[in-house]
C-alpha cells in the first residue's frame, strides 16, 4: 500500500492498524510521542472502531509504520486483517 491514499486508509480495518502498530514496534505511547498532533486516544479509538482519524492523520500515522516494516508485511496485515 505504498503511496497510498487517504480513502484506502480509511477502508483499513481497526485490527490491521493494531497490528500494524505492534509489528512496527510502537505502543500507543510512542506513536503519540512519534506523530505531532496525535493522541494515544486517537490511536486507541482507531484501534477499536470506535472513530476515525482525518485523512492527514490516517497518512501520517501508517507512514510511521512504513518505514519500520516492508511492503510485504504491510500488505500482508492490511489483507489479512
Amino acid at each position: 500500500m505504498a503511496g497510498a491514499d487517504a480513502h484506502d486508509l480509511a477502508d483499513v480495518s481497526p485490527t490491521a492498524w493494531r497490528l500494524l502498530r505492534v509489528a512496527a514496534g510502537f505502543s500507543q505511547r510512542d506513536v503519540e510521542r512519534e506523530v505531532p498532533d496525535l493522541r494515544q486516544a486517537h490511536v486507541s479509538m482507531l484501534e477499536g472502531g470506535h472513530r476515525g482519524l482525518s485523512g492527514d492523520r490516517l497518512r501520517d500515522l501508517f507512514a510511521l509504520y512504513e518505514t519500520e516494516l516492508d511492503d510485504e508485511q504491510v500488505a500482508a496485515i492490511v489483507e489479512h486483517f
